[in-house]
């Protein structure tokens, strides 16, 4: 009687003796961070039941347009996950087109009370990576993978 590891060392010589049919590689795009500047961590901790009040969610990106009369925000309509749908104002502009952020799923703080902001509810915080390069800021949106659903919590 064969033990279970000698079954699955058999399976395994098997699998390595098949050909091995190789999906196209490409080769990863270096990226040169050696000119990229980041903030430094802050120096305060924050304890743990604080930071855990804060509920970070998956939200879709439904709609997207800027909002008349600023120049830096944009106007976000967002599935949470719920029925209703989510106002969020980000001052992303200067990063992103409105029509390119359409059907993304971003991250977003949803439990902040609401801020005006040019007389609209901002209901929440889109998060946003933040650092200079070559003496200018950039920003990117934190976008996850479109098969994560909606209301999905992150911890």
């Amino acid at each position: 009687m064969k033990s279970q590891g000698a079954s699955k060392n058999e399976a395994n010589n098997a699998a390595q003796a098949a050909p091995a049919v190789k999906a196209e590689e490409k080769p990863a795009e270096k990226i040169d961070f050696s000119n990229v500047k980041i903030e430094p961590l802050f120096e305060e901790n924050v304890d743990f039941d604080t930071f855990s009040k804060s509920d970070f969610r998956a939200v879709k990106i439904e709609a997207c347009e800027a909002v008349p009369k600023s120049k830096k925000l944009l106007k976000f309509t967002l599935n949470d996950g719920t029925d209703r749908k989510r106002t969020i104002l980000s001052g992303i502009h200067e990063y992103y087109e409105p029509e390119e952020l359409v059907g993304k799923t971003a991250i977003a703080i949803v439990n902040l009370p609401p801020r005006k902001m040019m007389g609209i509810d901002s209901e929440g915080m889109l998060i946003s990576a933040v650092h200079e390069e070559d003496g200018r800021e950039g920003l990117h949106l934190l976008m996850v993978d479109e098969h994560i659903p909606a209301g999905a919590k992150l911890y």
